[in-house]
Formats: C-alpha cells, sequence, structure tokens
C-alpha cells in the first residue's frame, strides 16, 4: 500500500507534463495568431474562405484525401518538397489559422497540395484549349523591350561595299601603311566579363521542367477548375499509371434538353458521354475543386524565409566587378 501513492503521483506527473507540453506551451506560443497585414493594412494574408470552400475542406476529408495527399511543405532542410516546386517557402502556422481542421496529411502517395491552388492557370489562360497562352490580339503594338531583344537577337546583314560607294585608297596612304610580319599570332584580346557572359549561351540556365506531367492536347488547363473535374471524374485518362480512385460518384449524367452546359466535363476516350448526354459536377464536386483551387500558400510571411525571394535577391547582392578588375561603387 505504501507503493500507491509514488505510483498514483508518477502517473498523474506524465500526464500532467504530457498535457502541458503537447497543448498548453503550443497553444500559448501560436494559439492566437491574427492575419499579416501591411502598414496600410489592405495586404491581409490568410482571409477567411467562403461556404463552397468551407464545404470543400469537409468532402475531401469525407473522402480520404487526407490519406494521400498532405497539405505542408517541408523545410528545405527537412525534405525535398521546395526542390520539387511544391512551395516557395515552409508552411508556417500562420497558413492555417481559419481551417477547421487543419488537414496536414496521413502520407504521401501522391503530390503536396498546399500550393495547388497557386499552378492554376492564369484566366486568360483557361480560355485556350489546349491550356497555351492566349495569343495577343491582332494590331497590338510589341512592346520597346521586346523590339530591342529582337534586333540584338537578329544579327546584322553582311554587306559588301560597292564600287561607286567605296573610296578609293590614296597612294600615300598605302605608302604610310607599314609592312605586316608574318610573325606568330598573339593572344586574342581578353573581355570583360559582363561581356564575356552575355556572349556565351551556357550563360543564361535552360528553363527546368516542371515537376509534374506535362499538359496534353485536347485537355483542360492544367490546375484548372475544368482540369480538376476530369482528373476527379477519370485519374487514368490524364496519368495512365495513376492509382487514385475515380470519385464519379459526385457527378451526374443527365440528357441535354437545349444545349450542353458549360459545366459539362470534357472527357476524351471510352469516358465521353453518349450522344446527347453530358456529365456535369454535382454541387459537392464544385465545392471540392473550389476547396483545391483555394489551396495556396504562396504568399510570403514575416516569420518564415522564402527560397523564391532570396534567389533572386542574391545575383543582385553582389554587382559585377568593373572592366578595369576595381570594384563597381
Amino acid at each position: 500500500m505504501k507503493g500507491l501513492a509514488p505510483l498514483f503521483l508518477g502517473i498523474f506527473g506524465t500526464f500532467a507534463f504530457s498535457w502541458v507540453g503537447l497543448t498548453l506551451i503550443p497553444n500559448w506560443q501560436i494559439g492566437h495568431l491574427n492575419p499579416q497585414s501591411d502598414e496600410e493594412g489592405t495586404d491581409i494574408y490568410p482571409m477567411p474562405q467562403s461556404g463552397m470552400v468551407t464545404r470543400g475542406a469537409r468532402v475531401y476529408a469525407a473522402n480520404g484525401c487526407n490519406y494521400c495527399h498532405s497539405e505542408q511543405v517541408r523545410a528545405d532542410y527537412s525534405g525535398a518538397d521546395i526542390e520539387r516546386k511544391w512551395g516557395d517557402r515552409r508552411s508556417a502556422p500562420r497558413d492555417y489559422i481559419f481551417e477547421r481542421p487543419v488537414l496536414l496529411g496521413k502520407m504521401r502517395m501522391g503530390q503536396d497540395l498546399a500550393n495547388i491552388g497557386a499552378r492554376a492557370p492564369k484566366e486568360e489562360e483557361s480560355l485556350s484549349p489546349t491550356g497555351g497562352a492566349s495569343p495577343a490580339p491582332q494590331g497590338a503594338a510589341a512592346s520597346p523591350g521586346a523590339v530591342a531583344s529582337a534586333k540584338a537577337a537578329s544579327p546584322p546583314p553582311a554587306t559588301s561595299p560597292s564600287p561607286a560607294t567605296a573610296p578609293a585608297a590614296s597612294p600615300g596612304a598605302i605608302a604610310s601603311k607599314p609592312p605586316t610580319s608574318p610573325g606568330p599570332a598573339g593572344p586574342p584580346p581578353s573581355k570583360s566579363p559582363a561581356a564575356a557572359a552575355a556572349a556565351s549561351p551556357a550563360a543564361s540556365p535552360a528553363p527546368s521542367a516542371p515537376p509534374w506531367p506535362e499538359q496534353t492536347a485536347g485537355l483542360p488547363p492544367m490546375y484548372s477548375a475544368a482540369w480538376h473535374h476530369v482528373h476527379l471524374y477519370s485519374p487514368r485518362s490524364i496519368n495512365f499509371d495513376s492509382n487514385m480512385p475515380s470519385y464519379r460518384f459526385l457527378y451526374e449524367t443527365r440528357r441535354i434538353s437545349d444545349a450542353r452546359s458549360s459545366d459539362a466535363l470534357q472527357l476524351t476516350g471510352s469516358d465521353t458521354p453518349r450522344e446527347g448526354w453530358e456529365i456535369v459536377p454535382t454541387y459537392d464536386a464544385k465545392c471540392l475543386v473550389a476547396y483545391m483551387m483555394a489551396l495556396n500558400q504562396s504568399h510570403p510571411l514575416k516569420e518564415v524565409r522564402s527560397t523564391g525571394a532570396s534567389a533572386a535577391a542574391s545575383p543582385a547582392a553582389s554587382p559585377p566587378p568593373a572592366p578595369g578588375g576595381q570594384p563597381a561603387k
């Protein structure tokens, strides 16, 4: 009986210390975070989401999407999420202050979705059926920078002087010219580092390929709302090796009464509905896509270093040296 009191105090102390360390201290540290804003109070992040986004989060959790997809970009020292272009910075507690519950995910059978909304094409690009950028309107004037770069890229035409325009060399000038000796040729004149960097084609790195599959012709623009609906209805029509289940119960097959609906899915192959029929998303499917389109953690935060901003600022931090070998002022 004498050992019951120490045993009881030990069990109580274990649970008490666990509750303090896992609940009380984290809530004291990050439990009262507010949205970040600039000095004028205009650039506010994050913002509360609409009702469709909130309902879409419940549809997302009810269908087990968080068992295969995460919504957290890890730091560069603990994972390769930033290297995979899943985000420009790591996720922070401030990103989730309006989410109830926070769907961080269980594992990653698929890619991270913390910035899936940031990968959506622009509005003008979504109008193109193949996913490419919309062409410029006819008659639009080109910008001076584009004209200047085009002139710099095209070499000047080689012109040979005609006998009528070329001045005749005087005998005095020919006599005053010293004879050239057939000695060994000297080294070519050295170029400045800036000129050498501009002349070498390897100076500008080639754009890296995206870490996701390339868009195929005939489908909606990648990561647009229409693309998400096709991906949810028939994942194998976009990626043949996908192990994602099909969520066809979120869509309705109905007969076309007057004209084809603007929400009808653009399906190909064996998924194409019969003549006179169309497949349209239900309200839950629209809410689910609205939730995924709202996932965007690309806004910079003061407490988190952004790799995109540091990479853009690093070349400007070190100015190129002057041609004379002296540091530029």
